[in-house]
């Protein structure tokens, strides 16, 4: 798909607010028929990989820290495109083998090249899982950082959810 249509946006952005809502209220919302947000909504989840979940509060669920994790790799982590191979699929399983992990991408900023977000119990989870993913990795890593928040505070002022980016598509 290369370009959407302003008509695929105001879908996807109405699934963004609200998944769970009908064909027929999103049409209506929008201002076309049921029949066309349904086939608009197949095609977009056929070309655009959709995903449906839940996001919950995660503190109401026990979670008290999210946590970003900052890292470089070390020249010469991986010498050979063979090794690159084997060393992409140990870190796809270690990081399969967490299922706190909720992303992780390469990127760049703050003098970093990967980044990683987590979700922890308690801070014992956090440093638990920090020393394992130093102990695992830290002899590829050229630094390490952290920056956690905590969920349980009265400061967080919005959760992570995609809602609110529902409106910026729209936009573009």
């Amino acid at each position: 798909m290369t370009k959407i249509k302003d008509l695929d946006l105001k879908v996807l952005s109405g699934l963004m607010k609200n998944s769970k809502i009908s064909d027929r209220k999103l049409a209506h919302s929008i201002g076309v028929s049921q029949p066309t947000v349904t086939r608009r909504r197949a095609k977009l989840e056929k070309e655009l990989s959709f995903k449906y979940t839940v996001i919950p509060d995660f503190a109401k669920l026990g979670m008290e820290i999210m946590a970003f994790h900052f890292t470089n790799w070390k020249p010469g982590s991986y010498e050979t495109l063979g090794k690159m191979k084997d060393f992409q699929k140990r870190v796809e399983k270690w990081l399969s083998d967490r299922p706190n992990i909720i992303f992780a991408s390469s990127g760049q900023g703050l003098g970093m090249s990967r980044v990683t977000i987590t979700i922890h119990r308690s801070y014992s989870d956090f440093v638990k899982f920090k020393t394992e993913a130093e102990n695992d990795w830290g002899k590829h890593f050229a630094q390490y950082e952290t920056f956690i928040v905590s969920l349980k505070s009265d400061k967080v002022k919005r959760l992570p959810t995609f809602e609110y980016l529902a409106d910026y598509i729209t936009s573009i």
